[in-house]
């Protein structure tokens, strides 16, 4: 099948009480490692491309990964922009193959946002491309995404039903107490969600996809690699996972992963150089690193997302 939009995806994900991974990719072994994940349990999956992934791997080689693993492996893929900065760049990527946008307006007082994200929807329904919009800012740092814990706030439910009226965006995300990267908390502080939120927004936008951004748990297992083999990553906290599956099992319907990927990657390779000094050839470090990814990959479907076995 072609790659799709996330509309049936969400549909689905929204009445079976489970989520769609969004995974975001940067290179040839994340993206393999992700669909052997998928392909093996029999997920949909999302995924993504920050910016600044784009300007490293290059925007036609990206799309082409994807469509190749479309193709290989026959699993429904939506293509999807992460954090679009603005209308243009939304707009590349919807002309240039991508099937899924978002359009990051968080930042800007409330009538900006929703006036680009208006202008963002009206340009991409016409082309069959679904946009995500989002209310609330996540602290943390992520790509070109940085956000101090100062200035990040809760999504204000009493915006919502304006903000997708007024839009006609398909999907939100919230800000409900995740965080980008790996350092979401700080040393003794409790990770705490807040469903009460969540819930008030299910409430206000009955059936309506939501999405939950900075989701990556910063698994201990590989933290504990990465020391073990020369790294240095002391107080590396993420979001518990019975709190993510919580999450999808109301009204979440996409769950973003990308400091987990990350994570899985350089201990796979931290691992194999401690273990083999003398190897040089990169497709020996990084298939290991391959091999990571899938394990996570495989640990969220079914730990957290619950979509394994839904297409």
């Amino acid at each position: 099948m072609p790659l799709v939009n996330t509309k049936e995806m969400f549909a689905k994900a929204y009445a079976g009480g489970y989520a769609i991974g969004a995974f975001n990719i940067n290179d040839m072994e994340i993206l393999q490692g992700i669909v052997d994940a998928c392909q093996q349990l029999r997920s949909p999956v999302i995924l993504q491309v920050s910016g600044s992934a784009r300007k490293y791997a290059r925007h036609a080689y990206l799309v082409n990964l994807v469509k190749a693993a479309e193709a290989e492996t026959g699993l429904p893929i939506a293509l999807h922009l992460d954090h679009g900065a603005d209308f243009a760049l939304c707009k590349e990527c919807i002309d240039g193959g991508f099937t899924s946008v978002m359009i990051d307006g968080s930042s800007l007082p409330y009538e900006q946002n929703v006036a680009e994200t208006a202008r963002v929807v009206e340009y991409a329904h016409a082309r069959g491309v679904t946009v995500e919009g989002e209310l609330g800012q996540l602290a943390g740092v992520e790509d070109e995404v940085s956000v101090d814990a100062d200035r990040a706030h809760y999504t204000d439910p009493s915006q919502v039903q304006d903000f997708v009226g007024r839009t006609g965006v398909d999907s939100l995300a919230i800000a409900i107490g995740t965080s980008h990267g790996a350092y979401k908390f700080k040393p003794g502080q409790k990770p705490q969600l807040r469903f009460d939120i969540l819930q008030e927004v299910m409430d206000r936008l009955p059936n309506y996809p939501i999405v939950l951004h900075g989701a990556s748990s910063v698994l201990p297992q590989y933290v504990e690699i990465v020391n073990r083999n020369g790294g240095r990553m002391a107080d590396a906290i993420g979001i518990p996972e019975e709190m993510l599956r919580k999450a999808a099992s109301m009204a979440v319907c996409k769950i973003n992963v990308d400091s987990d990927l990350r994570l899985a990657m350089t201990a796979g390779i931290r691992k194999h150089f401690a273990e083999h000094p003398e190897h040089f050839d990169p497709r020996q470090y990084l298939g290991e690193a391959r091999g990571f990814i899938t394990d996570v990959v495989r640990g969220k479907i079914l730990n957290v997302l619950g979509s394994a076995d839904k297409i």
